[in-house]
């Protein structure tokens, strides 16, 4: 199965820590955070993966090159911002009948995504969501489910532990012009939020540890976390 993995954004409230790089490429343990985001997808063997970029694409593009621990990367680059179903749209161009995984190259799941791959297929629909528990949804905004289905997208402001959006998508990319979505249009804003009910996307609810490095506090984090355990250590494929 394809990934496409969301790496064009300007990163705008990390500029205090990472000034000149693309928000994925920002050093955490001493390696670009996409190459964490990446390992996962390779240990799992999904292939292709595409890598949507923009803002400073050539910083990844010179890192990366063509292949990354032998699996062949793509890169789709945007012109101007597309936004993040845009991004996906244009990444997806040409096949939009071709289920794929979708990720952020800002946030880290550390899940088994050979067993998440199995489970859409096992059912396969032109849209599911991978959810995670956390201690405190308040950063993030909340997610209600019932019988396995996603039922509401909460706005930020909550507080407390619950279940939130984890950012890994499994998707048809002719949902997009089924709902009259082209050119410049946001995954989460102008589809998933408002038609939500209509959609009622399968959930997957994992207990893998998450973390999104989108803020500076995160950031720094994550530089711990990875630095000082075994977490995003590579293993052998």
């Amino acid at each position: 199965m394809k990934a496409v993995i969301l790496a064009g954004g300007f990163g705008t409230r990390l500029r205090e820590r990472v000034p000149d790089l693309p928000k994925p490429m920002a050093p955490v343990a001493g390696r670009p955070f996409l190459e964490y985001v990446l390992d996962p997808l390779v240990e799992a063997g999904v292939a292709p993966i595409v890598l949507s970029v923009g803002y400073r694409a050539a910083s990844i593009q010179h890192h990366f090159g063509d292949a990354y621990r032998g699996v062949a990367l793509q890169y789709a680059v945007e012109t101007e911002p597309l936004g993040t179903g845009g991004a996906i749209n244009l990444a997806s161009a040409g096949a939009p009948d071709e289920a794929c995984m979708v990720l952020n190259g800002d946030s880290y799941l550390d899940a088994d995504f050979g067993h998440l791959v199995d489970w859409y297929l096992q059912a396969p629909e032109r849209l599911a969501m991978v959810l995670t528990r956390v201690a405190d949804v308040s950063r993030y905004g909340a997610v209600e489910t019932t019988a396995g289905r996603v039922t509401r997208l909460l706005e930020k402001g909550g507080c407390g532990p619950g279940v939130i959006n984890a950012g890994v998508y499994f998707l048809q990319p002719r949902i997009f012009s089924d709902f009259g979505l082209v050119g410049r249009f946001s995954l989460e804003g102008d589809l998933l939020q408002p038609h939500c009910a209509e959609l009622a996307p399968r959930a997957f609810v994992s207990d893998a540890f998450f973390i999104d490095i989108g803020v500076p506090e995160d950031f720094d984090r994550a530089r711990q976390l990875f630095g000082a355990s075994g977490l995003g250590k590579t293993r052998d494929v």
